[in-house]
């Protein structure tokens, strides 16, 4: 009896320890690291996405801005943070994908940030201001063989920077880069006049083309954004050159896949909800969801590309 006594209660002792072990996601606020500055449409995307997200957790998710180093800084509180799910990041892929081939001092990488779910697909502009004297991205490019141009983007290693990069190499022309913590600190500098154009996400100029203080001349996607149907792509321009950027959510490797899956799920259906599509649709941002693997192989995809 003392026998069958001991293995119960051992039994009962593995079972609460293992009931105890499984706790409740989420046990405190979870905090969603944007990157990069405010004002941006990443930033108003991540902010929407906690806004829905938190309906799920409890109303516990907020967002914090942590800029720098084109993501790499706040990616990094993001990577070192403890591994349970109530630290992530949301990022356009271009900090884990590209950074890491140019920048050898960053550690953020697929192999040390666990993908969760894709949120957007960032259609990247080149804009002037609306009293700029270039109409086209053309007329543009013709200019900086004359003269050098200055630009903004969100930092070198970029999306923008990524596609204007090459059109300067293979164009033969001379364009300044000015490195910035966003897209809302480039997009300021040059309504002050103090740039001649930036790239940018698109949505994160929306604001000033529809109050018509700044053009869009060109996208750098494969097809043109929704929102600005008159908007050749760079390929259609003639220059063939796309720079792809999507933007999501990552967590520290080491979550657990319950948790993982939780977040995942509470991903996904904010993106179904209407005040995102709302968002999507006043931001001119392309929602586009993409679960844990497929997220997973895009970024991978991303990063074996720019090894190349």
């Amino acid at each position: 009896m003392r026998v069958i006594a001991y293995g119960c209660a051992l039994a009962l002792s593995i079972f609460a320890c293992a009931a105890g072990a499984q706790s409740v996601f989420p046990s405190r606020p979870v905090v969603i690291v944007n990157p990069y500055g405010p004002g941006s449409a990443t930033d108003i995307a991540a902010r929407a996405l906690a806004r829905e997200m938190a309906g799920r957790f409890n109303g516990n998710v907020a967002v914090v801005n942590r800029e720098g180093a084109s993501g790499v800084i706040g990616m990094t509180s993001v990577m070192t943070a403890a591994a349970d799910g109530h630290t992530l990041g949301y990022v356009p892929m271009a900090t884990l994908t590209t950074q890491p081939h140019l920048n050898k001092s960053s550690k953020v990488n697929p192999d040390t940030l666990e993908p969760v779910c894709g949120v957007t697909e960032n259609i990247l502009g080149i804009v002037v201001r609306d009293d700029s004297p270039f109409k086209s991205i053309g007329q543009l490019v013709e200019a900086a063989r004359t003269r050098s141009l200055t630009y903004g983007s969100p930092g070198p290693n970029s999306g923008p920077y990524m596609g204007i990069a090459p059109l300067a190499r293979q164009q033969a022309i001379e364009l300044t880069h000015v490195p910035y913590k966003g897209d809302a600190a480039a997009l300021a500098d040059l309504l002050a006049g103090n740039i001649d154009f930036t790239g940018s996400i698109a949505a994160s100029a929306t604001p000033f083309i529809k109050s018509g203080r700044l053009r869009m001349l060109a996208v750098m996607s494969t097809s043109r954004h929704p929102g600005f149907p008159e908007v050749p792509t760079l390929v259609e321009a003639g220059y063939g050159i796309t720079s792809l950027s999507y933007a999501g959510l990552f967590a520290p490797k080491g979550v657990p896949e319950p948790v993982l899956d939780e977040i995942e799920a509470s991903c996904k259906a904010a993106i179904a909800s209407a005040p995102l599509r709302q968002m999507a649709a006043s931001s001119n941002q392309v929602l586009r969801f993409q679960g844990r693997h497929e997220w997973t192989q895009q970024v991978r995809r991303d990063f074996a590309k720019q090894a190349g």
